[in-house]
């Protein structure tokens, strides 16, 4: 190929390499240049234009890119038609992609005018997705190159394929222990069935047995008479041999060991068995987040019937590390304080109160205390410390209203502009060396000090009780004890939402507290719901 600027009569026949605009002329990149473009530039004063020419034994870069595409999809795959020098794959259905990565570098390596790009190998991937890209660099390679392309990609047999999902039924067997609530499983088989869903797969199966060796080998082979072509053991307790329950009722079952443990984060405790030719998973406890993990990348080659080796797994190292786990124990330069750890309390009020009217509700009094003062007082009165008050509207009488007490006080100047503002305030005002906070409403006075205790003691980090939220009957409500590892994000929030979406984006790390009564539910927000909280304090 001849490349180079010439005058534009002498350009005729070649392609334009740059877009050119002078005056009204607009001559794009690509552009075949013949007597009509020799015109328009010569009268536009253009006098020189850098070209393309295509010479005897070149291959224009479209038809190179189409050849060698088409000769590198295999099975499930289909490619577009060929555009300044691209040929893109497409997926026709889904399934899982395979890629021979060896043959992608030898064809990458054959002349740096050809290369092939792919996602990631053993990706799954729907109908329609893009999964790769044939790009010729310049205008025109030579015939030897696409050959040579041609002929490596042909070896390959393919470069690329779609797996397609093989495994329609799953069985799920879940372990029990003391302390486990029935909805970890529930939850844990409503995300396995999301999971499941995009391979057209499917629980047709599901035991819950004792963690224990026979009784779980009797509910492996249950699931498996039951139609299930693949077996998921959610383990009430991890793995942590393969003497233990799981790896052990696997082969009291008739089944055998294939490995355990991966280099994938979150993901590491991961088992694969296999019983009479049929896989047998034992789930990771990250397997119950509908995060990415190490169990996906297992599960979805399973599915599309691809074999899982021993060698596969263990070459998962580099990228593996999927990302930070918040629940991840974290080094600390001494020994770790009792369980319950240093946490710091937010009281927010700094609310203008607009649903109470004229009246400010942190000011409103019960049995002579203003609310603001009551909640403050119960949080003083618990183990947190130190306690900082976030005011905001009618700052000064508010902190009049806590006159003599012990707390430290910041001010949100943006209180007009939602809750956000003033947790942000809180939270930025926590000294360095608390564990957390916990934030509590002012507005809510039946919030007392052994409410805020038992909150706090169930903050647990060496366990992945990161954030602490009350429950009654299944609701969540306030305050919430928040670990320092999630202070960043709550620095980040806007409005006036808060931070529950904090709360379920990672759900893993979330304990909850069951409550009797409605103290963690009730706020002041009304003038009726004033009156009816304080006809309850006060009858009390």
């Amino acid at each position: 190929m001849k490349f180079g600027p010439l005058k534009p009569k002498e350009a005729l026949g070649a392609t334009a390499v740059h877009s050119i605009r002078q005056g009204d002329l607009v001559l794009k990149k690509g552009t075949l240049i013949g007597d009509k473009e020799v015109a328009a530039l010569e009268a536009a004063g253009v006098t020189e234009i850098v070209v393309a020419r295509i010479e005897q034994g070149d291959v224009s870069e479209d038809q190179a890119a189409a050849e060698i595409a088409a000769a590198s999809g295999g099975e499930g795959t289909r490619t577009d038609r060929a555009f300044t020098g691209r040929c893109n794959l497409f997926a026709q259905a889904s399934g899982i992609l395979v890629v021979d990565k060896e043959a992608v570098d030898r064809l990458n390596r054959i002349d740096e005018a050809v290369t092939i790009a792919t996602l990631s190998n053993y990706k799954p991937v729907v109908e329609g997705e893009m999964i790769a890209t044939v790009k010729i660099i310049p205008f025109a390679v030579s015939g030897k190159a696409r050959d040579s392309a041609v002929t490596e990609a042909g070896k390959a047999k393919p470069v690329i394929r779609i797996a397609p999902y093989k495994v329609r039924k799953v069985g799920i067997v879940s372990t029990l222990l003391p302390g486990l609530a029935p909805k970890v499983i529930e939850k844990t088989l409503k995300i396995t069935a999301e999971r499941l869903a995009p391979a057209g797969a499917s629980i047709v199966a599901e035991r819950r047995v004792p963690h224990d060796k026979e009784a779980l080998a009797r509910a492996i082979d249950d699931v498996r008479k039951d139609g299930a072509e693949l077996v998921i053991v959610f383990g009430a307790s991890a793995i942590a041999d393969r003497r233990d329950v799981i790896p052990m009722a696997i082969e009291a079952a008739g089944g055998e060991i294939e490995h355990f443990g991966m280099p994938v984060d979150p993901g590491n405790l991961m088992l694969i068995g296999r019983l009479r030719g049929q896989a047998v998973i034992g789930a990771p406890g990250c397997a119950r987040s509908p995060k990415e993990n190490g169990f996906d990348w297992i599960l979805m080659r399973l599915l599309a019937g691809l074999p899982v080796t021993r060698d596969d797994i263990t070459g998962m190292g580099v990228g593996g590390l999927l990302m930070e786990i918040v629940t991840r124990p974290q080094p600390r330069s001494e020994p770790a304080p009792e369980k319950g750890r240093n946490i710091a309390a937010v009281v927010l009020a700094a609310g203008r109160s607009m649903r109470m009217g004229a009246v400010n509700k942190m000011l409103a009094e019960i049995g002579g205390k203003p609310l603001v003062r009551i909640a403050t007082e119960q949080a003083l009165a618990s183990r947190a410390k130190p306690v900082i008050v976030v005011t905001g509207h009618q700052r000064d009488k508010v902190e009049q209203a806590l006159k003599g007490l012990d707390v430290r006080f910041v001010h949100n100047p943006d209180y007009a502009e939602g809750l956000a503002g003033s947790v942000k305030a809180g939270i930025g005002a926590v000294h360095a060396d608390s564990d957390g906070a916990i934030v509590c409403l002012g507005d809510m006075p039946q919030v007392d000090h052994a409410l805020i205790d038992k909150l706090i003691a169930a903050f647990d980090p060496e366990r992945g009780a990161l954030v602490v939220v009350p429950t009654i009957e299944g609701k969540r409500g306030n305050p919430v004890v928040w670990s320092r590892r999630f202070f960043n994000e709550l620095m980040a929030i806007t409005g006036d939402v808060g931070a529950r979406h904090i709360i379920g984006q990672y759900a893993e790390a979330v304990a909850e507290v069951p409550l009797s009564g409605d103290a963690a539910l009730t706020d002041v927000d009304t003038p009726e719901s004033f009156s009816a909280v304080k006809a309850e304090i006060e009858r009390a």
